[in-house]
C-alpha cells in the first residue's frame, strides 16, 4: 500500500531541531482539535454504517471520520502548498543573482527557509494524522464487524463463507483504510493545483495560461484507462480467493485426501489455480503500468512545451530569466500532486470491492423490531413455520430427517431468520414474544443455542466455564452432568503441577489435545453452567460413545429438570429421557408423544431412528441411564 511520501527527506532535519524550540503541544494540534488519536481506541460506539452499496459504506466511513479528514487536509495543504512556492524562492534568488543585488538574495534565503519549515511542519504532521485516519478507519470496520459477529453468532457463516468473513477482516480492512486516508491528500491535490493554475496565470499570464490547460488535462489523462485496469484487478481478486480457498480446503482434508490417493488431483488443480492467478496479476499490473507511465509522460511533455515556449520568450526580453526559472520549477512540481490523482485512483479500485463485500457482511442482521424491554420472557417456545411447541419445563426431544435442516431450525429457535436471500420468516415466540424483537442481550439470555460444532477457545478450563450464567449450577455440577470425568483426569495429567488442580490446567487452542467426544462435552458442560431460560442442543453427543451418552442424557435430564430445554437428535438414548419427542418432516411438526410410542406408531420416526433402534431395541424395563447393547464399542471419536 502507498503511504503518503517523503519527497524532501533532508526537512526531518528541521523538523528535529523544531522539537526543540517549538512547544511539544504544538505538535499535538490534532489532539487539541478533538480528533480521534489511536490510543482512545476502540470507540465507544462506531455508529451505524450505510451499507446499501459500497461507495456509500466509503463515504460513511469518510464523513466519520470528518476531524481527522480536515486535520489531514490542512497539514497536507501546508506541505504542499510550500512544495509548489518553492520555485518563486528559487526565482527570487536566481533573478537576484543576475542583478546582483544581496538584499534580493538575503529576501531569496528568508522565503526558502521559511518553506522548508513549512514542508517539514506539514510532512510530520501529515503523516501523522493520515496513518491516525487509516487506523482508525479500519479499527472502526472491524469494530462493526465484531459487533456483527457477536450478534449472528454460528448462524453469520451459513450466510456468508467463512472464508469472506476473514478476507474482510484482515485484508479488506486495510484496503478500505487506504481509502479513507487518502480522502484528505486527494484533496489537497485538487487545491494545490487549482492554486498553483491560478498563481501562475496571475505571476506570468503568457506561461501561466499554458500550464492551467495542460495540468486539468495531465489530472484526468488516466480516467479512461481506470475502467479496465479496475475489471483486471477484480479478476484478481477473485482468481485469488478461489485459489486460497482450494489451498485451505486441500490442507483441511489433507488426510482424507492421502487415503484415497487425491493428492496429486488437488495439486493439479491448485497448481492450475496459482497459474490463472500468476497470469491475472500480470495483466492487472500491465494497465497499472500503463497508468503510471502516462503520469510521467504527459507531465515531462508539458513541461518540455513550458520551457521551450518560455525559452523563446525569455530570448525576446518578454519575460525575466527568474520568471522562467520559477514557471518552470512550478510545472515541474505539480508531479508531486498530480501523484495524488494516481493514487486516489488506485485506492477506490482496490478499496471499491472490499467495501461491497464488507457492507455485505454488515448488512446482514436480525429481523424485526428490536423492543426495549429489560425483562426476559418465560413460557412456551413455539416456532411457527414448523408448528414445533416446547412446554415451559419440559425435556423436548426433536428427530429431522436432514441434519441441515436440524441446524437451520436450531438457528431458528434462537432467534436468527432464514440465510441471505431467503423469504423472511415469522419469528419465534417464547411466552408469546418474538425472539427477534428483543434486543440481543435479552433474546441471548433467554435462549442459548449450542452448535452442533461448538468451539472451544484456549485457556485454562475454568477460563473456559467462566461464562454469563445466572449462578445457580456449579461448574463442577455441570462437569459431572455432562460426564467430563475422563477430561478432568487427562487436564489434571497434563497439568505442570504435580497433582495439579485441573481447572487450572490450560486448553491448547480449540482443544486440539483432546478428543471429539471430550471437546463435546465440555461445551455441554459450558452451556449447563450457562443455565439459559431455554436450552437448545443441536447433536450434543454425536461424537460420543453409546455408554457415555446414556450417562450424559441422565445427567443433563437431572440438571435441567424445571427447565426448558430442546434437544434436536435421532439417538435413541436420548430421546428415551426426553418428556416428549416431536418429528419434524418436510419442515413441519407431524407428529408428537414419547419415544417409545412413536416408534412403535410412527413409521417415518422409524425411519429415521431404525439404525440406533436395531443396535439397541427399547427395553421398557431398562433404566434410561442404563448402558446400551455390548456391540457398542467405548470408543469416541478421535478429532
Amino acid at each position: 500500500m502507498a503511504r503518503c511520501g517523503k519527497p524532501f527527506a533532508p526537512t526531518w532535519a528541521v523538523a528535529r531541531t523544531l522539537h526543540v524550540f517549538v512547544p511539544r503541544a504544538f505538535f499535538r494540534v490534532p489532539e487539541v482539535w478533538g480528533v480521534m488519536q489511536i490510543r482512545h481506541l476502540p470507540y465507544a460506539d462506531p455508529g451505524e454504517p450505510d451499507v446499501r452499496s459500497g461507495a456509500r459504506f466509503l463515504l460513511w466511513l469518510g464523513r466519520e471520520q470528518w476531524a481527522g479528514q480536515l486535520a489531514a487536509l490542512c497539514w497536507a495543504l501546508l506541505m504542499q502548498l510550500g512544495i509548489a512556492a518553492l520555485p518563486l524562492g528559487v526565482g527570487l534568488a536566481v533573478q537576484a543573482v543576475v542583478d546582483r543585488s544581496g538584499g534580493d538574495l538575503a529576501v531569496a534565503g528568508v522565503v526558502l527557509t521559511l518553506l522548508g519549515v513549512a514542508i517539514a511542519v506539514g510532512d510530520m504532521l501529515l503523516h501523522r494524522a493520515a496513518v491516525t485516519n487509516w487506523i482508525t478507519a479500519a479499527a472502526r470496520v472491524q469494530q462493526l464487524l465484531a459487533r456483527r459477529t457477536a450478534e449472528l453468532g454460528a448462524v453469520l457463516t451459513r450466510r456468508v463463507a467463512a472464508g469472506e468473513v476473514m478476507a474482510v477482516s484482515t485484508g479488506d480492512v486495510e484496503r478500505i483504510g487506504w481509502f479513507v486516508e487518502v480522502l484528505s491528500r486527494f484533496a489537497a491535490a485538487v487545491l494545490t493545483l487549482l492554486a498553483v493554475c491560478v498563481g501562475l496565470v496571475l505571476y506570468q499570464p503568457e506561461l501561466g495560461v499554458v500550464v492551467a490547460l495542460g495540468v486539468p488535462v495531465l489530472a484526468v489523462a488516466a480516467l479512461p484507462l481506470l475502467p479496465r485496469a479496475t475489471r483486471r484487478a477484480d479478476v484478481q481478486r477473485e482468481k485469488a480467493g478461489r485459489a486460497t480457498e482450494l489451498a485451505s480446503d486441500t490442507v483441511a482434508g489433507l488426510r482424507v485426501l492421502r487415503g484415497i490417493g487425491g493428492e496429486e488431483l488437488f495439486l493439479t488443480r491448485y497448481r492450475e489455480a496459482s497459474q490463472e492467478v500468476r497470469a491475472a496479476a500480470v495483466r492487472s499490473a500491465r494497465s497499472w503500468a500503463l497508468i503510471a507511465a502516462v503520469q510521467v509522460v504527459l507531465p515531462g511533455l508539458l513541461l518540455i512545451g513550458v520551457v521551450a515556449y518560455g525559452a523563446k520568450l525569455a530570448f525576446d526580453g518578454r519575460i525575466s530569466v527568474g520568471e522562467l526559472v520559477t514557471v518552470y520549477g512550478a510545472v515541474m512540481l505539480t508531479q508531486h500532486p498530480l501523484r495524488g490523482f494516481e493514487e486516489m485512483a488506485m485506492a477506490y479500485s482496490f478499496s471499491r470491492p472490499s467495501a461491497k463485500r464488507a457492507a455485505r457482511v454488515l448488512a446482514l442482521s436480525r429481523t424485526g423490531p428490536v423492543a426495549g424491554t429489560d425483562e426476559v420472557p418465560r413460557g412456551d417456545l413455539y416456532d411457527p413455520v414448523t408448528g414445533l411447541l416446547a412446554p415451559e419445563g419440559c425435556l423436548t426431544a426433536v428427530v429431522c430427517g436432514d441434519p441441515d435442516a436440524a441446524g437451520r431450525l436450531a438457528d431458528r429457535l434462537g432467534g436468527h431468520p432464514a440465510g441471505a436471500g431467503a423469504e423472511p420468516e415469522t419469528s419465534v415466540l417464547l411466552g408469546g414474544v418474538p425472539l427477534d424483537a428483543l434486543p440481543l442481550e435479552r433474546a441471548r439470555t433467554a435462549v442459548l443455542v449450542q452448535d452442533k460444532d461448538p468451539v472451544l477457545l484456549s485457556g485454562t478450563l475454568r477460563e473456559l466455564l467462566d461464562v454469563p450464567s445466572s449462578g445457580a449450577v456449579n461448574p463442577r455440577d455441570a462437569l459431572a452432568a455432562a460426564e467430563c470425568g475422563d477430561v478432568l483426569d487427562a487436564l489434571a495429567q497434563a497439568s505442570p503441577d504435580p497433582g495439579g488442580d485441573p481447572m487450572g490446567t490450560r486448553i491448547t487452542e480449540r482443544a486440539r489435545s483432546l478428543s471429539g467426544g471430550q471437546r463435546q462435552r465440555l461445551a455441554l458442560a459450558r452451556s449447563l453452567v450457562t443455565d439459559p431460560g431455554v436450552l437448545v442442543l443441536d447433536e450434543p453427543t454425536s461424537a460420543v460413545d453409546s455408554h457415555t451418552e446414556a450417562r450424559v442424557a441422565a445427567g443433563v435430564r437431572r440438571l435441567r429438570e424445571g427447565r426448558t430445554t430442546v434437544v434436536l437428535a435421532s439417538s435413541p438414548l436420548l430421546l428415551d429421557v426426553a418428556d416428549r419427542v416431536v418429528l419434524v418432516h418436510e419442515g413441519k411438526a407431524v407428529a408428537v408423544g414419547t419415544h417409545r410410542e412413536l416408534l412403535r406408531d410412527e413409521p417415518r420416526y422409524r425411519a429415521v431412528v431404525s439404525r440406533e433402534a436395531e443396535a439397541s431395541p427399547p427395553e421398557p424395563s431398562a433404566s434410561p441411564a442404563s448402558p446400551a447393547s455390548p456391540e457398542f464399542a467405548d470408543i469416541e471419536e478421535s478429532a
